[in-house]
């Protein structure tokens, strides 16, 4: 198994653009939005599919990913945004 490493994305100019007006709406800085957008997707996609894909698997106990979230979890993850 492949260990993973930490990687910084470069985006495109269209993402750039979206993720800019995204930030204004939750009044962030662009990598605190980013980071709310990421942490809210265990809301928005089903954590097991993610899950099973992972090629990381040094800290599943830890990993937001490896169990289901309540509705009332998906539903406070989603308020936030």
């Amino acid at each position: 198994m492949q260990k993973s490493s930490i990687y910084t994305p470069r985006f495109s100019a269209g993402t750039s653009f979206i993720i800019r007006r995204l930030a204004w709406s939750l009044d962030k800085p662009m990598t605190k939005a980013v980071e709310q957008l990421v942490m809210a997707l265990p809301a928005i996609k089903d954590p097991s599919k993610i899950c099973l894909a992972c090629q990381d698997r040094t800290d599943c106990k830890g990993c937001i990913f490896s169990r289901q979230l309540s509705a009332e979890e998906k539903s406070a993850i989603l308020a936030a945004l």
